[in-house]
Protein backbone atom coordinates (compact mmCIF):
# COMPACT_ATOMS: atom_id res chain seq x y z
CA UNK A 1 0.00 0.00 0.00
CA UNK A 2 1.09 3.12 -0.97
CA UNK A 3 0.44 7.02 -0.59
CA UNK A 4 -0.45 9.04 -3.92
CA UNK A 5 -1.96 12.41 -2.82
CA UNK A 6 -4.59 14.17 -1.06
CA UNK A 7 -6.49 17.41 -0.42
CA UNK A 8 -8.94 18.94 2.42
CA UNK A 9 -11.13 16.07 2.68
CA UNK A 10 -9.65 13.43 0.22
CA UNK A 11 -6.47 10.59 0.50
CA UNK A 12 -5.73 8.59 -2.37
CA UNK A 13 -3.83 5.29 -1.95
CA UNK A 14 -2.74 2.70 -4.78
CA UNK A 15 -2.02 -0.94 -4.22
CA UNK A 16 0.12 -2.78 -6.89
CA UNK A 17 -0.71 -6.43 -8.10
CA UNK A 18 1.22 -8.93 -6.55
CA UNK A 19 0.82 -12.69 -7.13
CA UNK A 20 0.83 -13.27 -3.33
CA UNK A 21 -2.26 -10.91 -3.34
CA UNK A 22 -3.95 -13.32 -5.56
CA UNK A 23 -7.15 -14.82 -4.74
CA UNK A 24 -7.97 -16.99 -7.55
CA UNK A 25 -4.77 -18.38 -8.89
CA UNK A 26 -6.27 -19.11 -12.72
CA UNK A 27 -7.70 -15.67 -13.52
CA UNK A 28 -4.90 -14.20 -11.35
CA UNK A 29 -8.21 -11.64 -9.58
CA UNK A 30 -6.83 -9.79 -6.40
CA UNK A 31 -8.57 -11.31 -3.00
CA UNK A 32 -10.96 -9.32 -1.82
CA UNK A 33 -9.16 -8.72 1.73
CA UNK A 34 -6.20 -6.17 0.39
CA UNK A 35 -9.31 -4.19 -1.68
CA UNK A 36 -10.94 -3.99 2.00
CA UNK A 37 -7.95 -2.70 3.40
CA UNK A 38 -7.18 -0.14 0.96
CA UNK A 39 -10.69 1.29 1.09
CA UNK A 40 -10.41 1.49 4.77
CA UNK A 41 -7.31 2.99 4.94
CA UNK A 42 -8.31 5.82 2.64
CA UNK A 43 -11.50 6.71 3.90
CA UNK A 44 -9.84 6.58 7.97
CA UNK A 45 -7.03 8.95 6.12
CA UNK A 46 -9.82 10.94 4.66
CA UNK A 47 -11.55 11.79 8.24
CA UNK A 48 -7.79 12.73 9.70
CA UNK A 49 -7.37 15.23 7.03
CA UNK A 50 -10.19 16.98 7.28
CA UNK A 51 -10.07 17.51 10.89
CA UNK A 52 -6.38 18.48 10.01
CA UNK A 53 -4.96 16.68 12.35
CA UNK A 54 -4.74 12.69 13.51
CA UNK A 55 -7.55 11.70 16.55
CA UNK A 56 -8.23 8.37 17.47
CA UNK A 57 -11.46 6.70 15.86
CA UNK A 58 -13.35 3.95 15.62
CA UNK A 59 -15.14 2.31 12.53
CA UNK A 60 -18.68 2.27 13.70
CA UNK A 61 -19.99 0.78 9.81
CA UNK A 62 -17.86 -0.03 6.67
CA UNK A 63 -19.64 -0.76 3.50
CA UNK A 64 -17.94 -2.42 0.76
CA UNK A 65 -19.88 -3.14 -2.54
CA UNK A 66 -17.78 -4.96 -5.11
CA UNK A 67 -18.71 -3.64 -8.80
CA UNK A 68 -16.66 -5.92 -10.92
CA UNK A 69 -13.37 -8.06 -10.42
CA UNK A 70 -10.08 -6.06 -10.89
CA UNK A 71 -8.04 -6.53 -13.94
CA UNK A 72 -4.95 -8.97 -13.56
CA UNK A 73 -1.86 -7.20 -13.18
CA UNK A 74 -3.07 -4.12 -12.93
CA UNK A 75 -2.61 -1.92 -9.98
CA UNK A 76 -5.91 -0.59 -7.40
CA UNK A 77 -5.63 3.04 -6.43
CA UNK A 78 -8.33 4.02 -3.53
CA UNK A 79 -9.74 7.69 -3.30
CA UNK A 80 -11.41 7.96 0.12
CA UNK A 81 -13.06 11.14 0.88
CA UNK A 82 -14.73 12.38 4.15
CA UNK A 83 -18.04 14.61 2.96
CA UNK A 84 -19.27 15.11 6.55
CA UNK A 85 -17.90 15.83 9.28
CA UNK A 86 -19.31 16.53 12.55
CA UNK A 87 -18.13 16.56 16.14
CA UNK A 88 -17.82 12.57 17.01
CA UNK A 89 -18.47 11.31 13.80
CA UNK A 90 -17.33 11.38 10.12
CA UNK A 91 -19.09 10.26 7.46
CA UNK A 92 -16.79 8.59 4.42
CA UNK A 93 -17.16 7.42 1.72
CA UNK A 94 -14.97 5.61 -0.97
CA UNK A 95 -14.40 4.25 -4.85
CA UNK A 96 -11.23 1.27 -5.92
CA UNK A 97 -10.28 1.09 -9.50
CA UNK A 98 -7.86 -0.20 -11.84
CA UNK A 99 -7.07 2.43 -13.73
CA UNK A 100 -10.71 3.90 -14.95
CA UNK A 101 -12.00 5.93 -12.27
CA UNK A 102 -15.29 6.05 -14.21
CA UNK A 103 -15.41 1.85 -13.98
CA UNK A 104 -14.90 1.22 -10.23
CA UNK A 105 -13.98 -1.98 -8.72
CA UNK A 106 -15.98 -1.30 -5.56
CA UNK A 107 -17.15 1.40 -3.61
CA UNK A 108 -17.60 1.63 0.25
CA UNK A 109 -19.36 4.35 2.40
CA UNK A 110 -18.65 4.18 6.23
CA UNK A 111 -19.34 6.44 9.41
CA UNK A 112 -16.31 6.73 11.91
CA UNK A 113 -16.42 7.18 15.77
CA UNK A 114 -14.43 10.48 16.31
CA UNK A 115 -13.06 9.86 19.78
CA UNK A 116 -11.20 12.94 21.62
CA UNK A 117 -7.98 13.07 23.31
CA UNK A 118 -9.78 14.62 26.41
CA UNK A 119 -12.28 12.09 26.48
CA UNK A 120 -9.70 8.61 26.38
CA UNK A 121 -7.78 10.43 29.08
CA UNK A 122 -10.84 11.41 31.58
CA UNK A 123 -11.75 7.19 31.41
CA UNK A 124 -8.33 6.44 31.89
CA UNK A 125 -8.27 8.62 35.11
CA UNK A 126 -11.09 7.50 36.23
CA UNK A 127 -10.37 4.04 36.47
CA UNK A 128 -6.70 4.43 37.72
CA UNK A 129 -8.40 6.37 40.55
CA UNK A 130 -11.08 3.65 41.36
CA UNK A 131 -8.07 1.20 41.18
CA UNK A 132 -6.55 3.20 44.17
CA UNK A 133 -10.01 3.36 46.38
CA UNK A 134 -10.22 -0.33 46.26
Amino acid sequence: MSYRDHGPDWVELGLPWREDLVGDPETGVLASGPIISLLDNATSMAAWVSQGEFRPQVTLDLRIDYLRAAARGKAIVARGECYRLRRTMAFVRGLAHDGDPSDPVAHATGIFMLVHGDEWAADGRDRAIRAEEK
